[in-house]
Parts: structure tokens; C-alpha cells; sequence
């Protein structure tokens, strides 16, 4: 059995053994026939997994490498907010009229602050730090911008990372302030995972361990016969992560950079409904 999949089986059970129900407004809804999408919920999951053991992908169905990376690097690296640019089509709901995520994700990112030895973006800074200052308190990007929040298509799920080097190791604690458990857990695990491992490369460290902290982990209603069933299924060892030795810089990191090797997993799940 993977890191991930002991994590997210655990994460399953405590929801639905001793999470509440939602209870008041329900604001998400199922695109179908508008009705609300209410959750089951717990609250302040913390999972950590081990990079260095090996890497945390889901086996009791696949992750799509290729996805989860073209989107953590469309928001990190590119740093971008227009829909069209992505492979997958997760953000299509959310597109405002612009074809843009509006002031969300990538665009706090790029977002330039001026500092007494330069002008650098979130990312730029971080990158800079890592290199330079590895022992800083201060290795931090947030997407969590109050002033821009009226002007994001959705308010960041995934909304901080912040890093920590001890004795050239790399860990990372990330923190989501919302998670639909079955759609996102194992995305999140995999791009924020990937994510250290890039940051790690750039700097010439190596990686250790991602904290998971999620504020509100639930699962919606139509999704707990789903969830009951694949937290049944076989598990496998996790598959080893190839990356890509040529590259070396953040900047030059793509979708093929990275594959999964040896990767058993079981079958995937069709159609899964998507709350709004």
C-alpha cells in the first residue's frame, strides 16, 4: 500500500465515520438539475507524507500525471489564468466571460512587489530565497489575496505553501482551505508533491516531506457510495517517479519532464459529478 493511499483511505473514514453534515446555505450545486450539493465534512485533516520514500500516487485509480502537472504548471510556472492554455477541462465551469480565472491562482503569483534589492513575483522571490537564504523563516506564497477576492472566478482552494530547508532537505506544509475529497485529494497530493520536487531541483536541495493541511475535507452526498466502494479495492505499491536529469531549472520543467514508472493501479472511475 502507497503513502497516498493509506492517507486517503484514512482521510475516507474519518469523514464518513465522524464527519457532520453540512448543515445552512448550501452554496455548491449539481449542474445537472441545480439542486444543492451538500457535504459530509471534518474538519482540519492533516496528512504527511514522505517524498523521500517514495513518491504519493494514488493507486486505487489513476492519476493523470500529465493533467495534474500541465495545471500546477500553468499556475507556478507560467503563471497564467486563461482557461484555453490548460490540457484538461477543470476550470471550464469557472471561466469568466474573459475566458480567465479573474484575479486567482497565477495572477497572485506574478503579481510584482518591490524589495530593497529588486522587483520579483511570489514565485521569483521564493526561487531567489531557496537559493540564497535556504534557512529563511520567510519561504512563503500565498494566492489568498482579500483585496482580489471579489474578482476570482472561485476563491483559492489550495491557497498557501510554505517551505522549510533543513540540512539541504526541502519540506514543504501546503494548506487548502476547502477539499472535495474524491475529485481533488490525490490531484493535490500528486501536483504539490511534483511541486517540492521541481522547487528542490532548482535549488540544488534535496526533497523531504509534504504536510497536507485542509481546513474543510468533505465529501459531497452523491459521492459517498462512490467513495465507499473504492476505498474497498486493491491497493499496490507506489510507482517510482522518474524525472527527467537534463533539467535543472524550474523554468524548463514540462509535462514530459516527469512519467510514473512501474505504476499499477485500479480501474478508473467514469463521470464522477462535479459540484459547482
Amino acid at each position: 500500500m502507497s503513502q497516498a493511499d493509506e492517507r486517503f483511505i484514512a482521510t475516507c473514514k474519518e469523514i464518513l465515520d465522524h464527519g457532520v453534515w453540512q448543515t445552512g446555505q448550501v452554496r455548491p450545486h449539481w449542474p445537472d438539475d441545480g439542486s444543492p450539493a451538500p457535504t459530509k465534512k471534518r474538519f482540519a485533516i492533516v496528512n504527511r507524507y514522505q517524498l523521500d520514500k517514495e513518491f504519493p500516487a494514488l493507486t486505487l485509480r489513476p492519476v493523470p500525471l500529465k493533467n495534474c502537472l500541465d495545471e500546477i504548471l500553468w499556475i507556478w510556472q507560467k503563471k497564467s489564468t486563461r482557461v484555453s492554455e490548460l490540457r484538461s477541462h477543470i476550470w471550464d465551469a469557472w471561466a469568466l466571460q474573459d475566458g480567465t480565472i479573474g484575479k486567482a491562482y497565477g495572477y497572485q503569483l506574478a503579481k510584482k512587489t518591490q524589495y530593497p534589492d529588486g522587483q520579483y513575483d511570489q514565485v521569483e522571490r521564493l526561487r531567489k530565497d531557496l537559493k540564497e537564504n535556504p534557512e529563511s523563516r520567510r519561504l512563503i506564497c500565498t494566492m489568498y489575496n482579500p483585496d482580489d477576492l471579489p474578482e476570482m472566478a472561485l476563491y483559492p482552494c489550495a491557497y498557501s505553501l510554505t517551505l522549510h530547508v533543513d540540512q539541504g532537505v526541502l519540506n514543504g506544509i501546503l494548506n487548502q482551505r476547502s477539499q472535495d475529497v474524491l475529485v481533488a485529494n490525490a490531484w493535490n497530493v500528486c501536483q504539490y508533491a511534483l511541486l517540492l520536487h521541481m522547487f528542490a531541483i532548482d535549488a540544488g536541495l534535496k526533497v523531504g516531506e509534504l504536510v497536507h493541511v485542509i481546513a474543510d475535507a468533505h465529501i459531497y452526498d452523491r459521492h459517498i457510495p462512490i467513495v465507499e466502494e473504492l476505498i474497498q479495492r486493491p491497493v499496490y505499491p507506489a510507482p517510482d517517479l522518474w524525472i527527467d536529469p537534463s533539467v535543472r531549472s524550474f523554468d524548463d520543467f514540462t509535462i514530459d519532464s516527469f512519467r510514473f514508472e512501474h505504476y499499477q493501479h485500479g480501474e478508473a472511475i467514469q463521470h464522477i459529478p462535479v459540484a459547482v
